[in-house]
């Protein structure tokens, strides 16, 4: 089990009532198992970090990243966040509000391709020739 920091379930709580309109997109389609019946959950603690989603069985995390995130400060605090949560044995997936906006079902083939390797062919998932960022 992953150790949190337990002052941020507060705020963990505030962010699930207050997803932006990409995090509830992709939450539509995550929610309930429906991908390979993996469950995922939002606005989870780890560490010090809240992530968007965690799939504790496929040991990974999902981001949604924002135009915030493209700041230089912002964009070296998720690097760091990402190697914390990869020193945790997890894997981080990152999209872009973009593409899970216009994209949302290859963001979804992605995730699949992610918890149930074999399951789903390899290809590239963005036709408008978007990517994301596994790590």
């Amino acid at each position: 089990m992953l150790r949190y920091n337990a002052a941020l379930k507060e705020r963990a709580c505030t962010l699930r009532s207050h997803m932006t309109d990409s995090e509830q997109r992709l939450w539509s389609r995550l929610r309930r198992k429906q991908i390979y019946g993996v469950q995922f959950y939002r606005q989870k603690p780890i560490g010090n970090y809240i992530v968007d989603f965690y799939a504790p069985a496929a040991c990974l995390v999902v981001e949604v990243d924002g135009t915030h995130h493209f700041d230089p400060e912002q964009a070296e605090h998720d690097r760091q966040r990402t190697v914390y949560l990869r020193r945790q044995g997890l894997r981080v997936a990152r999209f872009t509000d973009i593409e899970v906006l216009q994209q949302l079902d290859a963001v979804v083939e992605e995730l699949g391709r992610l918890v149930a390797p074999g399951k789903i062919p390899p290809g590239p998932p963005f036709s408008k020739g978007g990517t994301s960022e596994i790590s």
